[in-house]
């Protein structure tokens, strides 16, 4: 292999480790926030059951009187 040759290969590898660390950082950070979303969910889901627990019971399904 000719010099040139080999640096560009040095280059090219330098170049694709940098991305594949960039991106695996970024599916880092996007694994972070579905796990901080996971959660509000499921505090948001509670809160829902609770409320839903405190109105009481619903009002029975009707049909309009134009039916």
């Amino acid at each position: 292999m000719t010099e040139e040759r080999i640096v560009r290969l040095e280059e090219t590898v330098a170049y694709q480790s940098k991305t594949i660390d960039e991106l695996s950082e970024q599916v880092a950070e996007q694994w972070r926030e579905i796990d901080r979303l996971k959660k509000q969910m499921v505090l948001l889901s509670d809160r829902f059951l609770e409320l839903e627990e405190q109105a009481g019971e619903r009002p029975a399904v009707t049909k309009p009187p134009h039916y």
